[in-house]
C-alpha cells in the first residue's frame, strides 16, 4: 500500500491579512515533510468560490511551487475541472508542470461541482459529464501529436503543435474524482485510476476494489488512445498522534470538512455573508460528527495501524491522509505525519510488492476475484448524506 497527503487549502474564519498566505507557505512545509518521510504523493484539489472549504482554485502554481522543494513525492491533480478549463491550457499547464518535476505529475481529472462553481465559467450542471468525455477526447492528443485540431461540440480548435509535450511518455497517469459508486465503475471501464473517498467499512473496500479491478480485467473502452492506469485510491480523514485521545482532541478538521460538504451541497447564499466555522459549532456535537470520526484513520499509531490492516487486505492501491483541514495547526500535522511515517508506513510500504504481483495475476486473468454484492456498500461521505455525492 502507498500513501499520499491531500490538500484543500481549507481556511475557516475568523481570516486575517495573511491567513492564505500562511496557509500555502505551511502546506509547502507539509509536502516538504511528507517528500522526506517517503510518502508517494501529495494531491492537490481545484475548487473556486468555496470560502473557507477550499482556497485552491489554482493547483498547478501551487504543484509547481512544491516540484522545487522536493524530489521523489508525486505531485496530483486531484483534479483538474475540465469542463471549465480548455483542453489546450491543461495541457500546456500539465506539461509544464511535469517537466518542472522531472515527470512527477499525475493527472486527476473531474467533471467539477455544482451550479456554484461551475455557473460563472458557463457551464450548466447537466452537460458536465458530456463536457469531461469531450475534454479528455480534445486533450490527451495534445500531449503527443506534432499537430492536433478538434471540432466537436463543447471545444473548437485549428490544428496547432501545443508545447511544451510532458516529461513522463505518453503522458502522466489518468485519474478521476469519484465520490459515487456509479463513476467508480465508469474508471474502470474507461481505464484510468479512481481517486474516491474512503469507503465505510473494509467489506464495502473489498466489494469495490473486486468489482473496479474485475470490470478493468474485461479490457478498458477508452475514450481515445490513451495508456491506462489501474489504481484504485481513497482519501481518509487523518490525525495520528501517541494515544486515542489526544488524537481525537486534534482532528476536528475532518468533521469540518464533512460538515462543509453536506451544507455547501444544501444551501444556497450571498458570497461574502455566511461564516462556516462558526456554523459548524452547533454540527460537532451532533451524532453524525460522532460517527465521522469512526470513518477516518484518527488515533494512536496501533490504531491507525489496525485499521490500516483490514483495508490493506481488500487490495486497495493508495490510502490519501486527509491531514490539513479546518482549524488543524501546522504543528500537530507535521507532527502527525512524522509519527506515522516512522511507526505505521514501513509495515504497509513492505507489502507493496506483494500487492503489486496480485495486482498483475488478477489484470492478466490468473487471478479472479469473487464478485460482492456492492448494495449498501457506499462510502463513508455517501452515507452520512447522500446528496454529497457531488465531485465526479
Amino acid at each position: 500500500m502507498r500513501f499520499g497527503i491531500f490538500f484543500e487549502h481549507q481556511i475557516p474564519r475568523p481570516w486575517d491579512e495573511w491567513s492564505e498566505h500562511r496557509q500555502f507557505h505551511q502546506a509547502l512545509e507539509q509536502i516538504e515533510l511528507a517528500d522526506r518521510l517517503g510518502f508517494g504523493y501529495a494531491w492537490m484539489v481545484e475548487h473556486h468560490f468555496l470560502e473557507e472549504y477550499s482556497h485552491g482554485s489554482s493547483p498547478t502554481a501551487f504543484l509547481a511551487a512544491a516540484s522545487q522543494r522536493t524530489e521523489r513525492i508525486r505531485l496530483g491533480h486531484g483534479i483538474v475541472q475540465l469542463p471549465s478549463n480548455h483542453p489546450i491550457r491543461v495541457a500546456e499547464h500539465v506539461a509544464t508542470l511535469d517537466l518542472l518535476s522531472s515527470g512527477r505529475v499525475e493527472l486527476g481529472t473531474g467533471e467539477g461541482a455544482g451550479p456554484r462553481e461551475l455557473h460563472p465559467f458557463g457551464v450548466r450542471v447537466r452537460e458536465k459529464r458530456a463536457m469531461w468525455e469531450e475534454s479528455i477526447q480534445a486533450l490527451i492528443p495534445c500531449f503527443t501529436q506534432p499537430s492536433w485540431e478538434w471540432h466537436g461540440k463543447y471545444w473548437d480548435f485549428p490544428a496547432r503543435n501545443i508545447l511544451p509535450k510532458p516529461y513522463q511518455k505518453p503522458h502522466p497517469p489518468l485519474w478521476v474524482a469519484c465520490s459515487n459508486l456509479a463513476t467508480i465503475e465508469m474508471c474502470a471501464m474507461r481505464g484510468m485510476g479512481a481517486l474516491g473517498f474512503q469507503f465505510a467499512t473494509p467489506e464495502g473496500a473489498r466489494a469495490w476494489v473486486n468489482r473496479y479491478y474485475s470490470l478493468f480485467a474485461q479490457g478498458p473502452d477508452k475514450l481515445c488512445d490513451y495508456e491506462v492506469n489501474p489504481n484504485l485510491a481513497v482519501v481518509a480523514g487523518f490525525m495520528c498522534c501517541p494515544t486515542d485521545e489526544e488524537a481525537r482532541a486534534k482532528a476536528d478538521g475532518w468533521t469540518f470538512f464533512v460538515f462543509c460538504l453536506e451544507f455547501l451541497h444544501a444551501n444556497v447564499w450571498e458570497p461574502g455573508t455566511v461564516n462556516l466555522w462558526e456554523r459548524y459549532q452547533d454540527w460537532r456535537r451532533t451524532p453524525a460528527a460522532v460517527s465521522t470520526f469512526q470513518s477516518g484513520l484518527i488515533g494512536s499509531p496501533a490504531t491507525v495501524r489496525d485499521r490500516l490492516r483490514q483495508f490493506a487486505a481488500t487490495g486497495i492501491d493508495q490510502v490519501v491522509l486527509l491531514n490539513q483541514a479546518g482549524q488543524n495547526t501546522h504543528e500537530d500535522i507535521c507532527a502527525s505525519l512524522e509519527l506515522f511515517a516512522s511507526e505505521v508506513m514501513p509495515e504497509f510500504h513492505a507489502l507493496e510488492p506483494a500487492h503489486q504481483e496480485w495486482k498483475a495475476d488478477v489484470l492478466a486473468g490468473r487471478i479472479t476475484l469473487d464478485e460482492i454484492d456492492t448494495a449498501g456498500h457506499l462510502t463513508a461521505i455517501a452515507q452520512s448524506n447522500p446528496a454529497t455525492n457531488r465531485f465526479a
